[in-house]
């Protein structure tokens, strides 16, 4: 899966110019950004030598499994918290300096640079002065050693990236560079950045331990903070830089499910089933059960805890008298399974959990929620400002130039919360007959 570089910067322009109208009164800017995707760009030109690959993009799902064999997971995971999985960044750097002409050798002479898309927006908004990207963006890459906080030899030479494509590691809240007077008509400094969702959780106010929040966009992605402890997950799940200021890096453990709004947008945009993502919550409170069904949405593969990439979607249990709100109530149900799978192996790794924050546009619908809360047997909070991600990068920037206080003294408060509803039985049976059917998707 690509998008043309060009299409995204000039997006993202046009957007900024339209939110900000003026840059009168500006006094920062923070960026966030979705963190594993790739694009390698000309340093001369600012030049993009191939599209931008996507963190769907399945590609080198062959060369992961073929280091897998070769037993280097076990190092990389060390290293970085990662798997060997072609959702993240290495993988895809390698594959565009391998099909791109001359472009291994480009980059080894140091005329290209690499970047997730933070770090190709600030070269772009800052006239290619600044090559920089921060610790949560770097620590998705895996080329990122999250203990020693530098790009680390061994990890580059495995996956065959030349150390000059890299970006300058910095804070989430620092001194990223200042806007080109040309791109916004005047000099606006850069200061907060982070991955989407370590600023989701920045803006839920996560920055104490056992603290979680799960992000409801295109994927789903549960974000635990475990404080100045790097925990190792015995349950393939992610462990990851919750965030870095002030030179302290804070982790944590992060669960990703590839399809969970998506799963909506098929039944839209594909089957046809709906016009609108809003529909589905009057039709699946419209049914007092599932029926039996169950839709496995591993259309790009599953994420944690299984990390199969050769998994695809199925849906089981299909009788005469299925309906298209059967599959409306399948796909909603199946977000609410697989974070449940996140958090079981999350308790498993000694995570207790009390309660689960939510935003994404998928955690405005109250039934989808309202179930979530029962398969989870968990109360699930949902804030006031669901915009948690551009609040989190905005709270980075403005607290580092003193408009705020101290990012890590902000509170998060609930507008609305779901309680469980649900007897144990009906839960469990509704978990047993999910279990059964990704057990039969899994390569």
């Amino acid at each position: 899966m690509e998008h043309d570089p060009e299409e995204i910067w000039n997006s993202v322009l046009a957007t900024t110019k339209k939110v900000l109208g003026t840059t009168d009164g500006v006094k920062a800017i923070g960026i966030t950004n979705q963190r594993e995707t790739c694009v390698v760009w000309e340093r001369a030109t600012g030049k993009p030598i191939y599209n931008a690959i996507v963190w769907q993009d399945r590609r080198t799902a062959e060369t992961c499994a073929k280091l897998k064999l070769a037993g280097h997971e076990a190092m990389v995971s060390e290293k970085t918290g990662l798997l060997l999985d072609p959702y993240f960044s290495a993988t895809k750097i390698c594959w565009i300096l391998d099909h791109v002409e001359g472009a291994r050798a480009r980059a080894e002479n140091g005329e290209l640079a690499f970047g997730t898309i933070d770090t190709f927006l600030m070269w772009r908004l800052t006239g290619g002065n600044t090559h920089v990207t921060d610790a949560t963006n770097a620590s998705r890459t895996s080329l990122y050693n999250i203990e020693t906080g530098e790009w680390d030899e061994e990890l580059l030479a495995l996956f065959k990236i030349p150390s000059t494509l890299l970006p300058c590691v910095m804070d989430c809240a620092a001194d990223f560079g200042e806007t080109d007077q040309a791109v916004l008509g005047a000099k606006i400094p850069i200061t907060g950045v982070a991955g989407d969702q370590h600023a989701a959780a920045i803006g839920q106010g996560c920055f104490h331990p056992g603290d979680i929040k799960s992000t409801y966009g295109t994927g789903c992605f549960v974000l635990l903070n475990t404080g100045a402890e790097k925990i190792i997950s015995q349950n393939r799940l992610l462990t990851t830089i919750a965030y870095r200021l002030g030179g302290v890096t804070h982790y944590a453990l992060e669960g990703s499910i590839f399809v969970a709004g998506a799963a909506v947008q098929w039944l839209r945009d594909e089957m046809g089933l709906i016009k609108t993502a809003a529909e589905t919550e009057g039709l699946a409170r419209g049914m007092k059960s599932n029926n039996g069904l169950y839709l496995v949405p591993a259309f790009t593969g599953l994420g944690a805890p299984y990390w199969d990439p050769d998994a695809r979607g199925a849906i089981f249990g299909i009788t005469r008298a299925t309906k298209p709100a059967d599959f409306v109530r399948a796909a909603l149900e199946s977000v609410c399974y697989q974070t449940h799978d996140l958090l079981t192996a999350m308790k498993q790794d000694g995570a207790m959990p009390t309660a689960l924050k939510i935003d994404g546009g998928m955690a405005i619908n109250d039934w989808a929620m309202d179930f979530l809360s029962d398969i989870l047997n968990l109360q699930i909070d949902r804030p006031a400002n669901m915009e948690t991600t551009a609040l989190g990068a905005a709270l980075l920037a403005g607290s580092h130039i003193g408009l705020y206080e101290d990012v890590r003294k902000y509170k998060s408060k609930p507008d609305k919360s779901f309680a469980p509803n649900m007897g144990d039985e009906v839960r469990q049976d509704l978990l047993a007959g999910w279990k059964k059917a990704v057990g039969k998707v899994l390569a």
